[in-house]
């Protein structure tokens, strides 16, 4: 019997506003059945993903994603599909670890040949990863806003690494700023002859700020630090904490960010556990 692989097509998602709901926006029945078979492109791009993926409000995309690739395993199917759903999961969320424990566990239930299978492709998409990376996706699904990208225009004035994501560049522009565990700024000034200055929101982890001659003071989630234009600071993760926090930077006249030397080991160490 000739078997037909359907690859799936594009895919986007849409913030339904007031909601936690993404909306699944699917085009791959139409671009490749709309003519043989409209009735099935339909239920494919409406009803499966445009309302059952869709309800990832009571069940998330991680957790459907979690259901789809054990389903399609347990049923031998290894071809462009589940190709397709193992590239959706990691997108989603699912880490290189979890996907070799997913497809470990299948086995038992499903038949050893057909975890060989999936993890031939399994290997493929999460070949790019390292088990480092497993604790960045974790940390990510702490918080509500993005990683983004590598911070690297501020890189040099970084000791570790640091990522960006700007939330708003309308009125008062924010980030969300990410640290990996021991990673913190230099010493810095927001420097103005008016207003000025920065604000900072914990999110997720556990970090710490602090000014020139006074103690550090530790950043939570919810945590609020005012920092006031021409103080000298610097701000960063715990030791043992992934930390993000939103950065608002104050308006004023004059202003301009000066960067200073690093944070030493000796001073960073120092800090309380």
């Amino acid at each position: 019997m000739k078997k037909i692989l359907l690859s799936i097509g594009l895919i986007m998602t849409t913030i339904i506003p007031g909601m936690a709901q993404q909306k699944i926006v699917q085009t791959a029945g139409r671009q490749q059945l709309g003519e043989f078979a409209p009735e099935f492109a339909h239920l494919n791009d409406d009803i499966l993903f445009g309302e059952v993926w869709s309800r990832n409000d009571l069940l998330s995309l991680r957790d459907r994603s979690l259901v789809t690739i054990t389903s399609l395993i347990s049923q031998g199917i290894t071809d462009s599909s589940l190709t397709y759903h193992l590239q959706e999961a990691k997108k989603n969320g699912i880490t290189r670890t979890e996907a070799a424990e997913i497809i470990t566990h299948i086995a038992f239930y499903a038949g050893w040949p057909k975890a060989w299978g999936a993890f031939r492709l399994a290997k493929d998409v999460w070949a790019d990863d390292v088990k480092g990376d497993d604790a960045m996706a974790r940390f990510q699904r702490e918080m509500i806003f993005p990683i983004g990208e590598p911070n690297t225009g501020y890189s040099k004035y970084f000791s570790g690494r640091s990522w960006l994501a700007p939330v708003s560049t309308e009125q008062i522009p924010f980030f969300n700023v990410t640290f990996e565990p021991g990673c913190r700024n230099n010493w810095h000034i927001h420097k103005a002859t008016k207003g000025g200055g920065q604000m900072l929101v914990g999110v997720a982890g556990r970090g710490w700020y602090q000014e020139e001659g006074k103690p550090a003071q530790e950043i939570l989630p919810g945590t609020v630090i005012h920092i006031p234009a021409n103080t000298r600071h610097w701000h960063g993760a715990a030791k043992d904490s992934w930390f993000a926090h939103l950065a608002f930077e104050i308006p004023g006249d004059g202003t301009e960010n000066v960067w200073l030397e690093p944070v030493s080991d000796t001073q960073y160490n120092s800090l309380p556990e």
